[in-house]
């Protein structure tokens, strides 16, 4: 990657974050451009869908191009991707953005899962998920060893990761951008039944549960090779639950034999390590932790 193109597609974002994320990209060595509309305000969005969908076809149709950094997620890739054509670049983000990265596998495009405006003006240089990232947007694969976690459930599992943020993931499904479709062509691709990620933000613990719930019935727990669970930021659990928000989604996937990780750090924390999306990932978990190399080739 030499250039890396700031566009904004769902919400507003504070014009300083920008700044900083672009002086520390170029700072790495990395030509950094931005969409016209980057900073815009129209409501909660950062500028009308026209507009936001204008900055996403001009960064993708771009020659000089070579990356798509996400200034911030929040929301408004709904009310437009639909329109956004196909995916030809890493596109890189997560939240909201994760629309765009059902696009990007539909596409056969890879994409990651990472941090975003904010984080990368602020973090340390030395902090984790900034060293990652400065891999990835190398190109190199990332190895992360994680504690064990009393409800994981050990096994080794490889494919392609996908996923993200589970709110937009179920606000998809019945689309042609739902994970049973994806799941459907990156299988015939890689030969290899996808990882799924997920993780969330501010959502009741039955909300959680109904999410879940609707992706075993529609087929797509059954047909993953293996499950990373994120960060659940600020899903207090609902005592007449009778179980934490973690014990939920084990529940759920309670009748599948695949591993299964969880409080990986991934999602709306600050160590929020980057991952590649659609790109050959193996995850290998015991009692005594476990191991996710990703972006593997093969």
């Amino acid at each position: 990657m030499k250039e890396i193109r700031i566009i904004s597609p769902s919400g507003v974002i504070d014009p300083a974050y920008i700044d900083g994320a672009r002086a520390r990209l170029e700072s790495w060595g990395f030509i950094v451009s931005e969409g016209r509309h980057a900073r815009d305000v129209w409501g909660r969005f950062a500028g009308t869908d026209e507009d936001r969908l204008a900055d996403i076809i001009e960064a993708l149709n771009d020659p000089s191009v070579d990356a798509i950094l996400c200034s911030r997620g929040g929301y408004g890739l709904q009310r437009i991707i639909d329109r956004v054509p196909a995916i030809t670049k890493p596109i890189i983000g997560f939240s909201d953005i994760t629309a765009l990265h059902q696009l990007s596998a539909i596409s056969n495009q890879c994409s990651v899962h990472g941090i975003m405006c904010k984080h990368i003006a602020t973090l340390p240089e030395d902090s984790e998920p900034i060293v990652a990232l400065r891999k990835i947007l190398n190109g190199e694969a990332v190895e992360y060893a994680l504690p064990s976690h009393p409800l994981n459930r050990s096994g080794h599992a490889e494919g392609p990761l996908v996923g993200g943020n589970l709110s937009v993931l179920y606000g998809l499904q019945g689309t042609p951008y739902d994970l049973r479709s994806i799941y459907d062509l990156r299988f015939k691709i890689s030969n290899f039944r996808p990882i799924l990620l997920i993780e969330d933000i501010a959502e009741r613990h039955y909300h959680i549960d109904r999410m879940m719930r609707n992706l075993r019935m529609s087929g797509v727990l059954a047909n993953i090779g293996g499950l990373v669970v994120g960060q659940f930021s600020d899903c207090e659990a609902d005592p007449q639950m009778n179980q934490t928000v973690y014990e939920t989604i084990k529940e759920v996937v309670a009748d599948y034999d695949y591993p299964v990780l969880f409080n990986a750090p991934v999602g709306h924390v600050e160590r929020n390590l980057p991952l590649w999306l659609n790109r050959h990932t193996s995850i290998d978990s015991s009692p005594n932790g476990a191991l996710l190399l990703n972006g593997l080739d093969i």
